[in-house]
């Protein structure tokens, strides 16, 4: 079975990076689990020290719309950590793409290290 997964690309504010991951770690990671979002990988992006990522994967794009639409405008996220996140990005791209199970499983073990 193939799942379609999300491939977040952030440019952070020069020098925020550190604070960005601190951030995003202990408060948006638990916070897309605790909504049922499935977090595959996340961290700094090993090419550029203002660049970040965030993987996730979902069942089809009607599942990644629906998910995304619900935790985005959702009150624990607008009343929480959404204004020291957002401030620290410049910008951000998405790209999704299909990929099997194993694929998705590898990802995850393969950037375990990131999420230090």
């Amino acid at each position: 079975m193939k799942r379609l997964v999300e491939i977040r690309s952030y440019a952070l504010k020069p020098g925020s990076a550190s604070e960005f991951h601190s951030l995003v770690k202990a408060t948006a990671i638990p916070m897309l689990h605790e909504w049922g979002m499935e977090v595959v990988a996340f961290g700094p992006s090993g090419h550029d020290p203002d660049a970040y990522f965030l993987v996730r994967a979902y069942d089809n794009l009607a599942d990644l719309e629906s998910q995304q639409e619900a935790f985005y405008s959702s009150e624990p996220w607008l009343t929480g950590p959404r204004d020291a996140i957002v401030s620290r990005i410049e910008s951000y791209l998405s790209t999704v793409l299909w990929l099997s199970e194993e694929s998705i499983a590898d990802l995850r073990r393969s950037n375990a290290a990131d999420r230090g």
